[in-house]
């Protein structure tokens, strides 16, 4: 009655080395089926999303409530819309952050609502850093 290898693999946590990732630059990588993107952000990226009135917000979420404390210029978010479930486009739109071109949402650099139909941030999987060029994600 043990669950099979594609069970196990499906929930089984990643980790995904960080070191090739250059500043300013995203990759996509899949957990539990989901695209994941995670964000070597700038230092401008962040200060425009700290910048922000938190609560002038659709989802009010401060940016250091989505990164990990001391790594501040990663940002890893589940790729996904909150609207209807479309994959957003990564450094596009008004933001610098994901625009989804099927019904207009904007995101910010730090994933949070901005603009558009969709009425939440992306949303943040769980992940820790296991060393500092190193995330698990799950």
């Amino acid at each position: 009655m043990n669950p099979d290898a594609s069970t196990i693999a499906a929930g089984a946590p990643i980790e995904v080395d960080l070191s090739p990732v250059a500043e300013g630059q995203d990759i996509k990588v899949f957990w539990r089926g989901k695209p994941i993107y995670i964000s070597h952000r700038t230092k401008k990226q962040i200060d425009e999303a700290r910048g922000v009135n938190v609560a002038s917000l659709p989802d009010p979420e401060t940016d250091e409530a989505r990164v990990k404390s001391g790594h501040d210029q990663w940002l890893v978010v589940i790729g996904i819309c909150t609207h209807l479930g479309c994959i957003p486009i990564a450094h596009e739109g008004n933001y610098d952050g994901f625009f989804c071109p099927c019904h207009g949402s904007q995101y910010d650099s730090s994933g949070r609502i901005r603009q558009g139909p969709a009425p939440a941030n992306l949303p943040v999987p769980p992940y820790q850093f296991v060393s500092d060029t190193k995330i698990q994600i799950g």
